[in-house]
């Protein structure tokens, strides 16, 4: 029989997989939101300089929290993969 340890190392792993899992496809879709913004800017003549700045600091604010947003998860799953290591 597997002791509660194990059990919640397994938890973890699998939470951390699922994370990462998400995480990426999260991103694919940005990217592709990012191109369909690019495409569209490109053709918005209308849309005054500042606009179409303020648009793409939007994004690259938002791509920067999503990147320390997955740091500071990953960062915490070693913490939390470090006390199993040490715990064995």
């Amino acid at each position: 029989m597997m002791d509660h340890k194990q059990i919640a190392k397994q938890m973890v792993q699998f939470n951390k997989s699922a994370f990462d899992n998400s995480f990426k496809a999260m991103n694919l879709v940005y990217e592709q939101n990012e191109k369909m913004l690019d495409a569209f800017l490109g053709q918005a003549g209308w849309l005054p300089d500042e606009g179409k700045k303020a648009l793409r600091e939007w994004m690259d604010s938002y791509k920067k929290g999503c990147q320390d947003f997955k740091s500071m998860v990953d960062a915490n799953y070693e913490k939390v993969e470090s006390y199993f290591a040490d715990s064995e």
